[in-house]
């Protein structure tokens, strides 16, 4: 899950919620310049991180607060069977949606090569199922990269927002520059909305959302504790509208 620390508590997004962030924010682009099989690669954008279950295992830090997924850690070889049912649940939506999910999971992992040969193994295996699918499935390797950099793009247009990574004073931070090698840079207007550069999206102006949990209490006795405060949190819905400039 994704935290942000507020004047009276804890913002809570859920991981799940931010990735229908990213496909909100994919399913914008601008139809002329899309990636191929667009609708099925939001799909898997939407779906990404349905490995996340904010009720199971620890998501408190050693002093008792909710636990940002940059802070969490996990033993190697738990998150690698944790990895391998997130890729067989996704061949129920189709290869494609697996296939770039198999090369997010190949992108995150890239380091783990070298702590085991079950690592190794797992990350070759899906080199060589990813090409076997983008052969079955009649798609250029170009254009799977393409797609696959622009479902990154949405992801970490997606954190950005989640994360409260805005800059002030109407500075640019940049968004990614992987999709045909374009940077494209994120920024404040003095109006209060958003917009990025060079425009990459269809309308000229659109609002996206996501829900966000509040949490009063800055530490928690337990992970049950925890669960039943963010079952019981009252829900705000953040929204930010970009417009083209």
């Amino acid at each position: 899950m994704i935290v942000n620390l507020t004047k009276d508590g804890w913002d809570v997004i859920y991981h799940r919620a931010h990735a229908l962030l990213a496909a909100q924010l994919g399913g914008q682009w601008q139809r002329n310049n899309s990636p191929v099989r667009l609708y099925e690669t939001i799909a898997a954008i939407s779906h990404h991180d349905d490995l996340e279950r904010e009720w199971k295992g620890n998501h408190l830090t050693s002093s008792g607060a909710p636990m940002d997924f940059t802070l969490g850690e996990g033993s190697p070889e738990a998150s690698l069977e944790t990895f391998k049912k997130h890729l067989e649940d996704s061949l129920y939506r189709g290869r494609w949606v697996t296939l770039l999910t198999s090369m997010h999971v190949c992108f995150l992992n890239q380091d783990q090569r070298e702590i085991s040969e079950d690592w190794r193994s797992f990350l070759e295996t899906q080199v060589h199922n990813q090409e076997q699918w983008t052969k079955e499935l009649g798609i250029a390797k170009e254009d799977a990269e393409r797609s696959y950099q622009f479902m990154q793009w949405c992801d970490r247009l997606s954190l950005i927002l989640a994360q409260q990574q805005i800059p002030d004073d109407g500075r640019a931070l940049e968004i990614t520059h992987g999709i045909d090698q374009q940077r494209y840079d994120l920024r404040r207007l003095e109006n209060g909305n958003l917009t990025v550069e060079p425009w990459p999206f269809e309308n000229d102006e659109f609002t996206v959302n996501v829900e966000s949990c509040h949490l009063s209490e800055l530490k928690y006795d337990s992970n049950d504790a925890l669960t039943t405060a963010l079952k019981q949190a009252p829900i705000t819905i953040l929204e930010w509208t970009f417009t083209k400039q």
